[in-house]
Parts: C-alpha cells; sequence; structure tokens
C-alpha cells in the first residue's frame, strides 16, 4: 500500500481551484497501518478540502493532535462529526496532551485573543470523540508515534514571546506551550516527522526523535517551524544546526513564514520544497 502525507489545510493553496486555504495545519496521514487525521485547521477549510482531495473521514483509525492552539484544533467538531461510526466502532480516538482544554491567548494586537480549542470537551465528546491524553512518547501503532513532552536543551530557541496562559496569581505569562508534539513515522528509508508548529524548537525536537528511536536519518520532515513569529538569532541558529542533521527531504509550512521559507530554499536547494494545501509527500 501505498503510504503518503496529503496536505489538508494550510495558509496557501496554488493550482487546486475549489480547494481553500487558511492559517492552520491538518495533515492526511496514509499509513501501512490505517489513516489518521494530524490536527484539524481552524475548521473552515477541513471538509471542503477532505472532499476535494477525496479523503473519507470515515475510513480514519483516529486522530492526532499537536497543540491545543485553534488553528490545529479549530476542526476538531467537524472531524468528529464526520469520522463518527467509522472503523473506530462509535468513539473516535483523539491522541493529544493533558493540556488541550487548557485557556490560551495571543498578546499581538490591542487586547489578549483566545487561541486555544474553541469548543467545550463535553461537546466535542457528545459528538464522539474519546480523547486519549497522555505526556510521554507514545506509539500509536507499531512505528508510528507521538513525541509527547519534548526537553527543552537549546539555549536559542526561545519561542514566541507574545503566546500566553494564565500563571500563578491567574496572571499572563509566556505559555511554554509544554503540550506541542510530534508524528514520527519509521520507515525502511529513515524516520518520516510532522511537525505540528514546533513550539518545543525544531532542534530540540529532532534531537529528541533521534534519542527516542536511536536512529539519525530523517528520510523526510515536514510542518510548521514557528521559525516566522521568532527573532533573528533563534531562526539563524537553528537553520545552522538543521545542517547538521541527516535530513533528506524538508517540507515547510504554516508558522515558518514566508521570509523564512524563502531563506530555507536557498539553504537546502534540492532537498526543500513548500507544503501548500494538497501537496502530496511519500511516506
Amino acid at each position: 500500500m501505498e503510504a503518503t502525507a496529503t496536505i489538508l489545510c494550510e495558509n496557501a493553496v496554488y493550482g487546486n481551484l475549489g480547494a481553500i486555504g487558511e492559517h492552520g495545519w491538518s495533515v492526511w496521514l496514509k499509513t501501512p497501518r490505517g489513516e489518521y487525521l494530524f490536527d484539524t485547521g481552524q475548521g473552515k477549510g477541513l471538509l471542503n478540502n477532505a472532499a476535494f482531495f477525496q479523503k473519507d473521514f470515515a475510513a480514519a483509525r483516529g486522530v492526532l493532535i499537536s497543540h491545543h492552539h485553534s488553528d490545529h484544533t479549530g476542526g476538531l467538531l467537524d472531524a468528529m462529526k464526520a469520522m463518527r461510526g467509522g472503523p473506530s466502532g462509535g468513539g473516535v480516538p483523539v491522541h493529544a496532551h493533558p493540556d488541550l482544554f487548557k485557556d490560551s491567548f495571543s498578546t499581538k494586537g490591542d487586547k489578549p485573543r483566545h487561541i486555544g480549542v474553541p469548543h467545550r470537551r463535553s461537546l466535542l465528546e457528545a459528538a464522539g470523540a474519546d480523547f486519549r491524553l497522555e505526556t510521554g512518547w507514545e506509539e500509536i501503532e507499531e512505528g508510528i508515534y507521538m513525541t509527547g513532552e519534548v526537553p527543552r536543551r537549546t539555549s536559542y530557541e526561545i519561542g514566541d514571546l507574545e503566546l500566553k496562559h494564565y500563571g500563578d496569581g491567574r496572571k499572563l505569562v509566556v505559555d511554554p506551550i509544554r503540550d506541542d508534539q510530534t508524528v514520527v513515522i519509521d520507515t525502511e528509508e529513515g524516520l518520516f516527522v510532522v511537525l505540528g508548529c514546533s513550539h518545543a524548537g525544531v532542534i530540540n525536537i529532532l534531537t529528541y526523535i533521534a534519542e527516542k528511536t536511536g536512529k539519525s536519518r530523517f528520510h523526510t520532515v515536514i510542518g510548521g517551524t514557528h521559525l516566522g513569529p521568532v527573532e533573528e538569532d533563534q531562526v539563524s541558529r537553528s537553520i545552522e544546526a538543521l545542517h547538521e542533521f541527516d535530513i533528506g527531504r524538508i517540507g515547510v509550512s504554516h508558522c515558518t513564514g514566508q521570509k523564512t521559507a524563502a531563506r530555507m530554499a536557498a539553504e537546502f536547494g534540492e532537498r526543500f520544497f513548500f507544503c501548500s494545501v494538497g501537496v502530496e509527500v511519500e511516506i
């Protein structure tokens, strides 16, 4: 069986008249162990694009969620309604971190804006969600993993300081986004990695994956690197450090930003590609 990753939601769409772009991220994973939905975008284009690219949500074995932000979870309710009654037998497994339903805010702009999951847990469960919340490395199926919390070790992967949550004393403080996690698929050619937003830092993430799997060959890395909104020092040092990994192809998207994506295209040459809506990548 051909294994592929198809981008369902992303900021841009090219050459697919009828598909919708939005600020968000969602990937349909077709693997030898079954089909999964990774993240759900904002929810504006998910069902439209799934139908456009002929992805049958009723065939999905479950949903994998990278973190709680609304541009990755906003389509979860629609996904549950479309998947319920599929091969999972009623309840749809939703693999995520226990912080999935935390309050979270962006302080970009005039006032804080809520950017957490836009639907109540009870509503999602009524629609069929069977939440399976874990903090650690988890094997979803043989050869398919979720990283869980990633250790933060680099000194320069500071992240986006305008993303906040309530800390002690109910004051808004910088959110470490400890629920940020990544999908890893083990293949004969090496590891296939699907990033969410890389809030843990893309270098921290790849280092941790290599440690947990004991493998250093990444045949493909795709997804959001969150190098668009961060400081120049983090961008430069992260790109420099990426060269130290054995990466066959690197396909960025979403929170990478156009300027950083162009820079990475120059750095990685033919190994680089952009993951816009409709791009299908061989796993």
